[in-house]
């Protein structure tokens, strides 16, 4: 027994904590629904990416030294998929209670036989103008190819019969689900109710307006969904242009083997025989008869029919050290400004990138990129930037798993801008949230930084909670400059003063921490390690935490996501305790808090603890300098550690269990709102 938690197991418990907010009578109707489409989506993912790799590992009979903890993958596979097929049997169980609830509040889902007159009209004007043009209908046919099927589609399979004749046709509908063609439709209902269907009950309505020109005297669709295998690496072709490799690797994701079928369990065997031929789906894979629907991750955009049942929205936080109508460079330039979204805006990110772009004093604008928004603004003040003259440098991850295709337009949408774009280095993935704009001031050239934990995405930043910093501290400036001459090749290993930077220092660096922890319990001095992450699965750095443990070290550890260490085992990591947070937000900051003989050392930081982050990725962890700034962030880890409403702990012997107790209740999320609205300028 090696101590060390699975990888999978311990990210399906995470999900568990998703639908877990579903299952949660205390939170609002329709976002108990959105956590189901959640949970859905993560499980989609997850199924694409840790199943697919699992499969394969069995199919080429090949070991991974990444599989955590103790089973092979032979005896890993059954216990994964039991543990999918029981989530997903709670899903649907939660589901029905759900629409229960929601019928008590006059919302109802209501399928294609359950229409009034008026609502059959509307439904037909709905298919004729809305859903008709975007419909693609494949026959099938013994001797013909099937065209390929992607899977972010829900498919109906559809089955004709014409008894005096003995035939049969098949084919199938890729139901059309777009922004102009939702997956749930609002009717006409009478005063009081709210009544929603399904696109695909809609479908089902007019499958002779679709099929008309066969002779038959009975038709039936049942829905099937497809998840395909999207764990591939880009290609190590040197001789080919980085864009184009990715996008290869894009075409082979897309056309990635099938590696779960969930079907209607009303489909009939003959029609769904054809199906598991047609898409060679080979008897190593999962195949589930389930329900009526499927692709449930699009409960996420659920229709808004009622505030009541909405969460309620909050104003952003106004920040103590901007002042309105002042340059945000000058609000920089007197202290480092901590930004905490969603209670802070990430509009004042957006401001310094604008402000930026116009002041004649700035020279330079550099800034790594991951994900951004569609429609982005931060694209936008870029582009604007340049082409007032300024140089701006945009290294841009074209590895970012599942937003490669975004990441490849907005390099060629940049370029036609006039700014400079750096791509991808081979063997890492630069996955830090770094801006340096650099300005002359006083004859000199003087840097300002933003380092986050978070994406520059306006979009993701108003639903994840992500710390950020701007300073004018010209030490942080100065190894800024150095992360950007080591992502445009100038230096190949670069020094650094106050950053911890993946892959140069950042393991090393909090092993050091742990390792003087540990000299301060031998001193009989106060020692402790708080660290907040959203996975923790590197061994090594396990193994240090299980050390620090021993000697005496107090360690608390918030992980929102999968968790390989084991906390609260006698005589191996007594001293570990770990607490998970899932609510409305979801907990995307990383901190680093070590006690450093009292004078506690504060890092906001990219990076989890995992050997992807660690080693093959470019990460950055800042120190929290300023003392004032430095006490925020260490009172909102402790905020969030004294939540015993939506925090559970992860102990082994709890598993997902509630953290109770006989305190006044603590929200966290809710707790740092009041506390950050309190806060007054220094």
């Amino acid at each position: 027994m090696n101590n060390i938690n699975n990888r999978e197991l311990s990210w399906l418990l995470f999900n568990e904590r998703v639908l877990q907010e579903a299952q949660d009578e205390t939170v609002p109707l329709v976002q108990r629904l959105r956590f189901l489409g959640i949970f859905s989506n993560n499980q989609d993912e997850f199924i694409k990416i840790n199943l697919a790799h699992l499969i394969s590992l069995l199919e080429l009979k090949k070991k991974d030294e990444l599989l955590t903890g103790d089973f092979t993958p032979q005896e890993l596979l059954p216990k994964v998929l039991d543990k999918i097929n029981r989530d997903n049997a709670a899903f649907w169980k939660t589901y029905s209670h759900i629409l229960s609830e929601m019928e008590r509040q006059g919302i109802y889902i209501v399928n294609e036989e359950k229409l009034s007159p008026e609502q059959k009209k509307f439904c037909f004007d709905y298919f004729t103008s809305v859903i008709s043009v975007n419909l693609v209908t494949l026959m099938i046919r013994r001797s013909v190819k099937l065209p390929f099927l992607p899977d972010e589609f829900v498919y109906m399979g559809v089955k004709m019969e014409n008894s005096a004749q003995n035939s049969i046709h098949y084919a199938i509908i890729q139901t059309p689900v777009n922004d102009s063609c939702p997956r749930f439709v609002v009717l006409p209902s009478e005063k009081g109710k709210t009544e929603i269907i399904f696109v695909e009950d809609i479908i089902r309505l007019y499958l002779n307006d679709i099929f008309f020109m066969f002779k038959y005297d009975k038709i039936s669709a049942h829905s099937f969904k497809i998840t395909r295998d999207a764990d591939f690496d880009i290609d190590d072709d040197v001789s080919k242009d980085f864009v184009e490799r990715v996008k290869q690797t894009l075409v082979k994701r897309e056309h990635g083997q099938p590696v779960s079928l969930y079907y209607n369990k009303k489909m009939p065997e003959d029609l769904l025989d054809v199906l598991v031929k047609k898409l060679k789906f080979s008897s190593t894979k999962q195949m589930e008869a389930a329900g009526k629907y499927f692709q449930m991750r699009d409960l996420m955009h659920f229709p808004k029919v009622n505030p009541a049942l909405e969460l309620e929205k909050r104003e952003p936080v106004p920040h103590p050290l901007i002042k309105p109508g002042n340059g945000i460079f000058e609000d920089i330039r007197e202290n480092d400004l901590l930004l905490y979204y969603p209670y802070h805006e990430f509009r004042n990110v957006i401001d310094f990138l604008r402000e930026a772009a116009i002041d004649p004093a700035v020279e330079n604008i550099s800034i790594t990129l991951y994900r951004t928004a569609n429609h982005s603004k931060i694209i936008s003040a870029l582009k604007n930037a340049a082409r007032n003259g300024k140089r701006v440098n945009a290294f841009i991850e074209l590895k970012a798993r599942f937003d490669e295709g975004n990441n490849v337009d907005v390099t060629t949408e940049l370029q036609e801008a006039g700014v400079h774009v750096n791509h991808s280095l081979d063997k890492l993935k630069v996955h830090s949230k770094l801006i340096l704009v650099e300005r002359i001031e006083e004859d000199a050239l003087k840097g300002y930084v933003y380092i986050g934990t978070g994406n520059f995405n306006e979009s993701t930043a108003t639903i994840y909670t992500d710390f950020g910093l701007l300073s004018h501290n010209q030490s942080l400036a100065k190894d800024a400059r150095k992360v950007f001459d080591f992502l445009y090749g100038k230096s190949l290993k670069p020094q650094f003063k106050h950053l911890l930077v993946a892959p140069f220092n950042l393991r090393k660096s909090v092993k050091k921490m742990l390792e003087e922890e540990i000299d301060s319990v031998k001193q009989g001095k106060d020692a402790y390690f708080y660290g907040k992450f959203n996975g923790l699965t590197d061994e090594k750095m396990i193994k240090h935490f299980y050390e620090a443990s021993a000697a005496g070290v107090k360690i608390r550890l918030i992980v929102r996501g999968e968790c390989c260490l084991r906390p609260q085992v006698a005589e191996l990591s007594e001293n570990i305790e770990v607490r998970s947070i899932v609510d409305k937000y979801l907990e995307h900051a990383r901190v680093i808090i070590s006690c450093n003989k009292g004078e506690p050392r504060t890092y906001i930081l990219s990076a989890d603890m995992m050997n992807r982050n660690l080693d093959k990725r470019v990460e950055i962890a800042v120190p929290i300098l300023e003392k004032y700034t430095a006490k925020v962030v260490r009172d909102i880890f402790d905020i969030q550690w004294s939540d015993n409403v939506k925090s559970r702990d992860l102990s082994s012997s709890k598993k997902n269990e509630y953290v109770r107790n006989e305190l006044k209740p603590v929200r966290s999320q809710d707790e740092i709102y009041e506390y950050l609205r309190k806060q007054e300028a220094v």
